[in-house]
């Protein structure tokens, strides 16, 4: 039986003053191409005078690009998502065959595609460690990906950090965490870190 949620999030500033506020991007709506079927969602903004642009970035997600016009002593944002928590089977894909076997090489067009991911920013002895720490073996894909996921999950949990600014790749594999509460704007790329560096590992990786 399918189990209907309604989650419910608000980010509220109150000021002793009126402000200006600048123009701002909301990344709070669903995916479009969420395998989770989304029955409602809102958003609710106040001030109650302001701009919506609605806009998708490179990768089809959704983000809101807000314009106050008028200064505020409150700035609110409430988002409201109804969805059905149905399982889905997580390895209901298909695999090309180049790519049955880990490690692998990606196809000269894919190749050219992922060459944005395949760029070091970061760099620590940390991450050299752990990453020789993987095994490199022949084996299938399915299989390495359960194990480095579970790698990372024993290896790396959750924890508050307050502080402005991204956790580095050094920070996080040192305290062994990643952020789950940020101040608003960094939060989407601190507490998402865990996640994309187990995509990351994986494309340079394979490439």
């Amino acid at each position: 039986m399918t189990i209907r949620i309604a989650i419910q999030h608000t980010t509220t500033y109150e000021f002793d003053r009126d402000v200006k506020v600048s123009p701002h991007i909301l990344r709070l709506r669903p995916a479009p191409h969420s395998r989770t079927h989304i029955h409602g969602y809102s958003l609710k903004v106040t001030p109650e005078q302001h701009f919506i642009n609605w806009q998708q970035d490179p990768f089809g997600n959704w983000q809101a690009r807000l314009v106050f016009p008028e200064q505020t002593r409150k700035l609110q944002f409430a988002v409201e998502v109804i969805a059905d928590m149905t399982v889905i089977n997580p390895f209901d894909f298909f695999i090309e065959e180049y790519a049955e076997t880990y490690p692998f090489n990606y196809e000269p067009v894919l190749q050219e595609e992922l060459a944005p991911y395949l760029k070091t920013v970061e760099d620590c002895p940390e991450l050299d460690a752990w990453m020789a720490s993987i095994d490199g073996k022949d084996q299938a894909i399915v299989g390495f990906l359960v194990e480095l996921n579970s790698r990372l999950a024993q290896d790396i949990g959750y924890g508050i950090r307050l502080e402005p600014g991204i956790q580095t790749c050094q920070e996080t594999l040192t305290l062994k965490k990643v952020p789950v509460v940020t101040p608003l704007g960094c939060w989407c790329r601190s507490c998402a870190g865990l996640g994309w560096r187990l995509v990351l590992l994986l494309v340079i990786w394979c490439s």
